[in-house]
């Protein structure tokens, strides 16, 4: 009878990178063999800590003895609501992983307490920075700060920053690589904010505005006028109307268009209306309707067939993948 050890090399490390990593570091215990596979640093590319509550010398031997500059992309939690006596993320920690980890490109910080950690201490490195449900300080994304901080910095996303608000936003001007931007639930951020900060970030390729308290014909507006080459764009439906659809006709370089539900209002475009502004958009590939209800009904069937250039996409939210390095 067959077992796992006679399954190649390739798939027994496919299997272990579903594990947890406090399952992978009790499995190299069993043989010599899967000892050699969890230290294989391909296994050690995405790393997820926010299942468990780490002490720091248990998060400490874990970027020397397994991390180190196999690291790509590390998703860690910050205990915010756990209590005075919970680890909480430090400047040393966040250096350190800049000095071990050379090759990290994203991280992703979930309910962290960031008010006394500076950007400053971010790696150098990055790419990507996650922020979800995390407290910064007043001063962390101001425009006053250091300019070589995060220099090549493409994406960051937003979610669920209550005390992010217009300065911060404008603030992230500073980074000249930048070209993805997520704001998720970010309520402190104005629609004049919005439209300033955009005007000198029309270097942006992506960007999604989700759950905010900006109406959706406000953030159409500020993007046609600032950000004519976007490619990819992705908002709640809230507040929008056919005319506030319409600012994005004959956008050149508009790629995917992304509305959300579940929020209908009596302006909310028709299915109509949707095409109409979607034929004049030269470039368009992608249209994704989520949460309208619309899903195998006529709306859909009219779309399909009116943009037979796209890939029409009508469904209800998806559940979020498990796959967050994605």
């Amino acid at each position: 009878m067959a077992s796992l050890d006679d399954l190649p090399d390739s798939v027994l490390l496919e299997i272990f990178s579903y594990l947890p990593v406090r399952d992978r570091i009790r499995i190299s215990r069993v043989c010599h063999g899967w000892k050699r596979l969890v230290d294989d640093q391909w296994l050690w590319r995405h790393v997820d800590l926010t299942l468990y509550t780490m002490r720091p010398k248990v998060m400490w031997h874990l970027l020397r003895r397994y991390m180190a500059s196999r690291l790509h992309s590390l998703r860690m939690g910050g205990y915010l609501f756990s209590g005075s006596q919970a680890p909480q993320l430090s400047p040393a920690l966040m250096r350190a992983l800049g000095h071990k980890c050379p090759n990290l490109r994203r991280l992703c910080l979930h309910v962290a307490d960031l008010t006394m950690v500076p950007i400053t201490s971010l790696p150098c490195t990055l790419r990507t920075l996650e922020l979800h449900s995390c407290e910064i300080s007043m001063v962390w994304l101001l425009k006053e700060q250091d300019p070589t901080v995060l220099p090549l910095l493409e994406c960051i996303v937003l979610d669920r920053v209550p005390a992010f608000r217009d300065e911060h936003l404008q603030g992230l001007t500073r980074f000249r690589a930048l070209r993805s931007l997520v704001l998720g639930g970010t309520y402190r951020v104005t629609e004049t904010g919005l439209d300033a900060s955009l005007q000198e970030m029309s270097y942006l390729q992506r960007l999604e505005v989700l759950g905010c308290t900006l109406s959706a014909d406000s953030t159409l507006l500020a993007i046609s006028r600032h950000l004519r080459d976007v490619r990819k764009i992705r908002l709640t439906v809230r507040g929008l109307s056919a005319p506030g659809l319409s600012v994005l006709e004959g956008m050149p370089s508009l790629e995917s268009l992304c509305l959300l539900g579940p929020l209908i209002t009596p302006e909310m475009p028709s299915p109509a209306e949707i095409l109409s502004s979607c034929l004049t958009m030269p470039k368009l590939r992608v249209l994704e309707l989520q949460g309208l209800g619309w899903e195998g009904q006529e709306a859909e069937r009219l779309l399909c067939k009116g943009l037979p250039h796209c890939m029409v996409i009508v469904r209800a939210c998806p559940k979020e993948s498990l796959d967050w390095w994605m």
